[in-house]
């Protein structure tokens, strides 16, 4: 068990993983090749564990690894505290999951095993609505106005060429009915556009009529 006030070594973890397991019935040794810990049971497959301080690249690589030797590999990693931990965890689950390894923690001051997920082929469901989404953006987006990799501030959208569209045309008529604006721009949705007014470039000066903001002239001088 972990010692108060000293630093944990991946050592530590060892002594309780190979607890659970020879729990389970399996004969347990250490370091055999490349592998951290090696659990043997009758005429099944190796399972093996790789051990870290943290959930690392390099924890990865090793799980990933060892699949050439075994499908029941798992990674073990110090049980954290409190809703950071169980944030990180959520996501270190789905990843461990998409590349079909388990995943252990252990509570280094009681020296708790939990098992969190068990190795698995994995298939990732598409989702349908979010594929649709995609496209939809795709095909109204105007050009290639975006560099890859950039930031989400100051990203050109479908919604925001739409929105300039409209802009636009109020900047060179003037305060104009939903209508008549969305017939002129092609923007079908123009009058919901304008009266949600996300860029803050609309008002409503009557009704069904809209006109440019200050911040809307400025933004279209």
């Amino acid at each position: 068990m972990a010692k108060p006030n000293v630093k944990p070594r991946e050592t530590d973890l060892y002594p309780p993983v190979k607890a659970y397991l020879e729990a389970q019935g399996y004969e347990v040794k250490a370091e055999i090749g490349a592998v951290d810990v090696v659990a043997v049971r009758g005429d099944e497959a190796p399972v093996l564990v790789e051990l870290k301080l943290g959930f690392t690249l390099t924890l990865l690589h090793q799980g990933v690894a060892r699949q050439a030797i075994s499908d029941d590999v798992y990674l073990a990693v110090p049980r954290g505290k409190g809703k950071p931990f169980l944030t990180a965890l959520k996501g270190h689950l789905s990843l461990c999951r998409r590349l079909g390894l388990g995943l252990i923690t252990v509570r280094l001051k009681d020296e708790f095993v939990e098992v969190h997920l068990d190795p698995a082929p994995f298939t990732p469901r598409k989702s349908k609505p979010r594929q649709t989404r995609l496209l939809r953006e795709f095909a109204r987006r105007v050009g290639d106005p975006n560099a890859g990799g950039q930031t989400r501030v100051g990203l050109v959208t479908a919604y925001r060429q739409d929105a300039t569209k409209i802009a636009l045309f109020l900047a060179k008529n003037g305060p104009s009915k939903g209508a008549v604006v969305a017939k002129a721009t092609g923007v079908e949705v123009a009058t919901r556009m304008m009266a949600d007014d996300h860029y803050g470039w609309f008002e409503r000066v009557g009704l069904g009529v809209y006109s440019l903001t200050p911040k809307g002239e400025q933004a279209h001088a």
